[in-house]
């Protein structure tokens, strides 16, 4: 079965996309706000705290829908395995993603996850069996290279967090192709209250081995945090169950520039020209994938190619802004 995704060259296409765009914007730069907030709140938290403090605020977030939506009945489900492994692999991208965050330049951290839907096509092929083309190689080869562009090997020291942010996309992006499993039966809404409701007691675990109480500063700022990301997930749901994800893979390079202008106002950092060159051309080549993966959804839809498993997962690239949020 296909994953039936709109189409913005429809008439209910056009109606949707202006409020797509809008979503997409929004969720960009609450997205932006969180990373922030992240940065100023681990100068004197634990990163493994910041994520079930995240996390218990994301709840708060998340009630209100619960309730709306039919409290229990909302939350009925028979897809607790694709649930779990999805909570598994978030959170750890999640913890990983956190301390990164912490203790690399903003907009670096920000840029290296713009390789997530690299690896969200390497993981279509070995979970749902893409078949990926001389095309999408390239783009796939080009984009790592912008990656390397950033690290430049040999020539610059690779820090641990470096390696760490490129394991969190990796782990993002099997969280990517899970979400889009997902949401071929479960609305959007219940894929987020669930990834709240089983990563909170999750993160408390390793919270607890480096546990400090916050001060009423650091409680607001984590109250920015997890409302700030999961009103970004939400948002940026919502854009893609409305618009084809290669028209809005481009707002997702927003989030450099929101970055940056936070990290310079508030951290007085700079990007320099390897991460800016590097960003636009991992950014590129995601953009290149996600317009060949939608033509070919198109084409599978409209009975011109043979049916393919990887068509249900046509719509992770616009996840990539984070998992980890």
């Amino acid at each position: 079965m296909t994953l039936q995704t709109p189409d913005m060259t429809s008439h209910a296409g056009k109606r949707t996309a202006p409020r797509a765009v809008l979503n997409m914007v929004a969720s960009m730069l609450f997205f932006s706000i969180m990373i922030g907030a992240i940065r100023h709140v681990s100068e004197g938290m634990n990163s493994l705290e910041v994520v079930f403090f995240r996390n218990l605020f994301g709840i708060l977030i998340v009630a209100p829908l619960i309730v709306r939506g039919g409290g229990l009945d909302f939350l009925r489900t028979t897809k607790w395995k694709l649930y779990g492994l999805r909570g598994l692999f978030g959170l750890a991208s999640m913890f990983l993603w956190f301390y990164a965050v912490a203790n690399t330049p903003l907009a670096e951290a920000v840029v290296l996850t713009f390789t997530i839907p690299l690896f969200t096509t390497v993981a279509a092929i070995f979970l749902l069996g893409e078949v990926v083309g001389l095309r999408r190689w390239t783009a796939m080869v080009i984009g790592f290279g912008g990656a390397l562009l950033i690290l430049r090997p040999g020539f610059g020291e690779i820090a641990l967090t470096h390696i760490m942010l490129l394991v969190s996309s990796a782990l993002a992006a099997i969280s990517i192709v899970l979400i889009k499993t997902l949401s071929r039966t479960e609305p959007a809404e219940r894929i987020v209250a669930y990834m709240i409701i089983l990563m909170t007691p999750a993160s408390l675990i390793p919270a607890l081995m480096v546990w400090q109480w916050p001060t009423l500063d650091q409680l607001f700022w984590l109250a920015v945090i997890g409302g700030g990301g999961t009103i970004a997930h939400l948002f940026m749901t919502r854009a893609l169950s409305m618009a084809d994800t290669s028209a809005l893979m481009p707002y997702d390079f927003l989030r450099l520039p929101f970055v940056a202008a936070i990290a310079f106002v508030a951290f007085a950092e700079v990007p320099d020209a390897w991460t800016w060159t590097g960003g636009g051309i991992i950014f590129a080549s995601s953009i290149y994938m996600a317009h060949r993966e939608t033509r070919v959804a198109r084409r599978t839809r409209h009975g011109e190619e043979p049916i393919k498993a990887v068509s249900a997962s046509i719509e992770a690239r616009g996840e990539a802004v984070t998992p980890q949020s």
